[in-house]
């Protein structure tokens, strides 16, 4: 008998690949109602056609980076509770 894993659903191929395209498909549609909406931006680069979706992957982008580099910096030795 085979034991079932707790999160046995992302192991599966097919459903990473579903979950994959679920990503493309939900970032296409961020993009999708600056095609239908007239924005009134306060600078000149707000008016580019999926300027804000473009701005908020790259703020969650550097976001990560952030917290890399302060985990990085905030580390420990692994036996620092031994001593």
């Amino acid at each position: 008998m085979k034991d079932k894993k707790e999160f046995d659903y992302f192991d599966r191929p097919e459903n990473i690949k579903r979950l994959w395209i679920a990503l493309y498909v939900l970032c296409g549609l961020t993009v999708l109602p600056d095609f239908f909406l007239q924005r009134e931006g306060h600078f000149a680069i707000d008016h580019y056609c999926g300027f804000y979706a473009f701005l908020g992957f790259v703020s969650c982008a550097a976001l990560i980076l952030f917290s890399k580099l302060v985990g990085f910096v905030l580390k420990v030795r692994e036996d620092y509770y031994d001593r």
